[in-house]
């Protein structure tokens, strides 16, 4: 017997009607470096009560988690601080992809990149498969830390959250890269090359 949860999913990929959509600048796209293209997506963290919804911002080539959020709500507000807080503490990318959720949409998650003058791209609708490294993130995430962990409160889960999301970017290879992780790839190819004198 196949056990489901009785309570429906959250969809968290509806676009306002009246929001424009950016057109998909990735096809035939070469990602070869870190903060070429960010991304970013929700997702809802189940708890032992309710769930919760968590946004990542992620560079796409690196894998590194730059910023995340998580709240109660799908208020755009949070979404926009995640932003915030990875254009504050990295170099900004060229293009910032995401799905044509509403949160994308809003005139300010807009307006922030646009003030930054980074292109924006969005996939069509329904086309998980072209946000897929945020997704295989959201699937690790959840079988390695939050299904492991039935959180009781925000506190617990912000804080299981926050403890596997370093791991995830510090200690943990990527098969892509090898045996490099997330935070080894995004600085390797950040950082300055220091040539012998």
């Amino acid at each position: 017997m196949r056990l489901v949860p009785i309570y429906q999913e959250p969809n968290t990929s509806k676009k306002h009607p009246q929001d424009e959509i950016w057109p998909y600048l990735l096809r035939g796209m070469v990602i070869d470096r870190p903060n070429q293209v960010w991304c970013a997506d929700i997702t809802y963290i189940p708890m032992r009560r309710g769930f919760l919804n968590l946004v990542a911002i992620m560079g796409w080539y690196s894998r590194k988690v730059l910023a995340w959020r998580l709240s109660n709500t799908l208020e755009a507000d949070f979404f926009v601080d995640a932003l915030e807080e990875a254009l504050a503490k990295h170099r900004k990318p060229e293009i910032f992809y995401t799905d044509q959720g509403s949160q994308f949409t809003s005139a300010d998650w807009i307006e922030v990149l646009s003030d930054a003058k980074i292109k924006i791209s969005m996939d069509g609708k329904g086309r998980w498969i072209d946000n897929r490294m945020i997704e295989r993130l959201w699937r690790t995430l959840k079988y390695e830390c939050v299904y492991l962990h039935a959180f009781e409160t925000g506190t617990e889960a912000k804080a299981g959250i926050r403890k596997w999301l370093a791991y995830y970017s510090a200690e943990r290879p990527h098969s892509t890269h090898g045996i490099l992780t997330p935070d080894e790839v995004h600085a390797s190819k950040t950082e300055p090359m220091r040539m012998a004198a």
